[in-house]
Order: C-alpha cells, then structure tokens, then sequence
C-alpha cells in the first residue's frame, strides 16, 4: 500500500509516494477496413507533417494540388510518387473517385473549397482554424449533414500524446470535476517573419492559439465558458508584427482557467499544461509541445506514464485517422466541425477582449475581430 502523510485532517500521497500509470487508449486509432482515396489541396510546409503521417499509416493519397505546382511536385517527389498533380483544386474535386479531401489552405482561400467538396460528396478534413465567421461554420456543417458527408477540423494538439492522455483522464473521472486549467507556452514565432502569417494580427491568440482554446474546451467538456478578458502585446525586440505576448484568463462555474503565451522566448523555451480537480492533478512540461514528461496525481501517489509518440507527426495522424473511423463507423469525428465551433467562439472572444481591454462573453463575438 502506498504510504500517506497526514496533516491538518488532508490526507494525500507522501513524496516518494509513485503509483501505476492508467492504461489509456491515447495513441490514433484508425479504421479497421475503410481505404478511400485521399486528396490533399494546398501543399504549403505544415503539410508535410499531414503527409509522413499518412504514409506511415498507409493511406492512399492519389492527388496533390497547389497554385504554386513546384510544391505539389516536391510532395509527390517525397511522399507519393503515384499521385497526380493538380494547379487547380476544382479539377480535384470533380473527380468521382476521390473520398476524402484534406483542405490546407488559408481560411480566406478555403471556404469556396470546403463548399464545393461537401457539394460534390467529398468528406472534409478541413486545416485550422476552421473559419473566421462562426455564422459561416454553422452554415458549413449544415451543409455537410445535409449531403450526408462527414466535415472535421485538424485540431492536431488533441492527439498529441500528452494532451490526448489529459483528456482522456478528466474523462475517466480521474481528477474529478475539473477545477482549473492552466496552460503556459514559451516560445521563439519570429520564425514567421516574411511569411504570410506576419500578416495576421492575432497570430497569437488565433492562429496559434486556437490549439490551447481548443484543448481548453476539450477538458472543460459540458462545462461553458462566462467570461474571458484577454491581452496582446508587441516586445521592444521582437522581429514580427503582430504582438508576441498574449494571455487569456476564462471564467467557468466553479472553475477557472488561464492560457499565457510569451512568444518572443529566445532562450530556455517551456511549455507547461496543468489540470487540476478534486480527485487529482495532471501535469504535462517540457521544452516545447513535441517533448513531454506527464504525471498524474491523485491519493494514490503519482504516477508518470511513458508515453509514445510527439505531436508532430501522431497529431496529425490523428485527425485523419479519426475522420476515417468515424466515417467506416457512421459516426461524427470527435474532432467534428460543429463541435470545433465552440473553440472558435473562445478564441474570437479572446482576440475581441485583447482588442477591448474589457470581458467578452464567448459566442458574442461572431467574426474574428
């Protein structure tokens, strides 16, 4: 039996108190028998992540597409040889024996393409963030279910070994009631500079941090956020324009949670994700979002699972896998797009709040300000 301390009648772990690890299916689970042919429009650098993990698993992807056909080129040379190459994604879609479609192109760009693959009968993986109008995602996952097709969203972080094992332990009821969520990121993104993504002004708070917001919502489950006020600042030395310091504080009934994001870290980066509940604590750090040690807390002691795998490739593995499963399955993703819609509205409340300097109650806030 492990050992207890005893003080002022709280009864927990000692220090040296560890336990077993839960065994918790945390790594992507994919169809048993359902190979459709997959095409990947937009060939931009995250989408070599899509495509090791794809081959990796096995999947089929028959067309590569992007306005800038060297890069299409350059993905067939390094993943799949036997794919055609396309300049123009309508000819992609027009063809009868593709199944699945993974959308990598920018938000502004995407909409006309996620529309005519959903028309055409084509499931949709679509790239984050998912839209920059929540009116419009609804109208997008009305659209699928009204042509019978599954539409599901790359939110990678939620297969990321350590997130996926967090969420599946506050839904095993192995903290309890989650009372607090804490995430902190410290990173270099003036990587971005003289990219496309300099452009965006919440670079941070959005782009970025959509993955957070998202896992946030994730963790929280039924529980709705009331309230978040959020900030956004520029550094003396940073190289980017969009502001590299960002933070949000959202308020739940009987919980609380917090998201800091300090992009401009040149050295010693970490990133820490804490959980917290009654019955137990989970706590995840590392120097980045790819390198993890988790443990988990709770009467028993604390217990450090092994975990296999990074975020990059297995995330993106994930949503993929899963889209296919539910697909083979009939059921909706758990990475599905109208679920995904809940993120966004935290994430647009944030941006609106950081823009405000005031609370801003999600879903208020329909566009990205």
């Amino acid at each position: 039996m492990t050992s207890r301390t005893q003080r002022d009648g709280v009864v927990g772990p000692s220090a040296s108190g560890r336990t077993t690890a839960p065994r918790l299916p945390y790594r992507p689970r994919g169809p048993k028998r359902y190979r459709p042919r997959i095409a990947l429009i937009a060939c931009g650098g995250i989408t070599k992540h899509h495509l090791r993990a794809y081959r990796q698993a096995g999947y089929d992807v028959v067309a590569l597409c992007d306005t800038v056909l060297s890069r299409a080129r350059k993905r067939k040379q390094d993943f799949y040889p036997e794919a055609r190459v396309y300049r123009d994604w309508r000819r992609v879609i027009q063809r009868e024996d593709i199944d699945v479609v993974d959308l990598a192109a920018h938000p502004e760009q995407r909409l006309p393409m996620i529309e005519a693959a959903l028309e055409a009968g084509k499931h949709v993986l679509s790239q984050k963030p998912f839209v920059l109008d929540l009116d419009v995602g609804r109208r997008l996952v009305e659209l699928a279910d009204r042509h019978g097709v599954k539409l599901a969203v790359n939110q990678n972080a939620r297969w990321a070994p350590h997130f996926r094992y967090m969420w599946l332990a506050v839904e095993a009821g192995l903290v309890g009631d989650v009372t607090s969520v804490h995430f902190t990121v410290h990173w270099d993104h003036n990587i971005v500079r003289g990219t496309a993504f300099e452009k965006i002004h919440h670079l941070v708070l959005y782009d970025f941090g959509i993955h957070w917001f998202d896992m946030l919502t994730c963790l929280m489950g039924r529980r709705r956020p009331k309230r978040v006020y959020a900030s956004a600042e520029r550094t003396a030395g940073q190289q980017v324009a969009p502001p590299l310091l960002a933070q949000a504080v959202v308020e739940y009934d009987g919980a609380q949670a917090s998201v800091v994001f300090d992009g401009d870290t040149r050295f010693a980066p970490q990133d820490r994700s804490w959980v917290s509940g009654p019955r137990g604590t989970l706590l995840s750090v590392g120097p980045d979002w790819n390198h993890q040690r988790l443990s988990l807390t709770t009467a028993d002691g604390t217990a450090s699972p092994r975990l296999r795998g990074h975020w990059f490739p297995d995330g993106f593995l994930g949503t993929m896998a899963e889209l296919l499963a539910a697909i083979e399955e009939d059921r909706p993703p758990l990475n599905n797009a109208r679920q995904n819609l809940e993120s966004l509205a935290l994430c647009f409340a944030a941006a609106a709040s950081a823009d405000r300097h005031e609370p801003v109650v999600p879903g208020a806030v329909r566009r990205l300000p």
